[in-house]
């Protein structure tokens, strides 16, 4: 592995010529990891930074999130960059716009299988059940160190039918859940999506993509 400073005048003149496309997580790396979703807040240092970053010409700024499209936007609160939320399923931002079609039927089992989580849950304090219409998480930061294994296992049992018949797939991150529609369909694939149409736009060899995450599903 090679020190980025050591290198930084080589990459400078790399990246002369180039569109850079910047894809930074949310949750973790713009802000700290926080108790609930909504205590993860920007900086106002880190959204002038992002402000700043949005209006520079060789620069196309994506913000990715396992957070809901519109949860995203309204926290971040700036125009004309790209947001990426649901984990790649809802894609949003100038010239561009794309939402994974979710099947009915599989709407139908996230309504059973959110209920069941609900009710299984029920007499665990801190876990925070959030639905953000095409993903599900499972918080459980709140709770007790001594009851982390109960969470764990109460959430694989409930888990356990929908996987055997393959109607969900499910992820972990820190101190919460990821339940996913069973889609070949990540933040992965939301980034390589992204690069397409930037390449489309700017030229296939124009474009250098930079992606800064801090957890798994980071890694698609």
């Amino acid at each position: 592995m090679k020190y980025l400073f050591d290198e930084w005048d080589k990459l400078k003149k790399t990246l002369d010529d180039k569109i850079i496309l910047l894809n930074l997580d949310y949750d973790g790396t713009l802000t700290p990891i926080a108790a609930t979703p909504e205590e993860a807040v920007l900086s106002p240092e880190v959204k002038s930074v992002l402000g700043e970053l949005a209006r520079l010409q060789n620069c196309e700024l994506a913000i990715i999130s396992g957070r809901a499209l519109g949860d995203l936007r309204r926290m971040v609160g700036l125009k004309n960059i790209v947001y990426v939320g649901n984990h790649g399923f809802e894609i949003d931002g100038p010239r561009i716009h794309f939402e994974s079609l979710t099947p009915p039927d599989i709407k139908k089992t996230f309504a059973k299988f959110k209920d069941d989580l609900i009710k299984n849950f029920a007499k665990l304090e801190g876990v925070i059940i959030e639905d953000k219409g095409l993903t599900l998480s499972v918080h459980y930061r709140l709770v007790p160190e001594r009851m982390t294994d109960s969470v764990i296992r109460i959430f694989h049992k409930t888990c356990r039918p929908y996987l055997k018949k393959k109607r969900i797939k499910v992820g972990s991150g820190k101190k919460v859940f990821e339940i996913k529609p069973p889609i070949e369909w990540d933040k992965g694939k939301a980034v390589l999506w992204l690069l397409a149409q930037q390449a489309r736009a700017s030229g296939k060899n124009r474009v250098f993509p930079i992606y800064i995450g801090d957890d798994r599903t980071d890694e698609d």
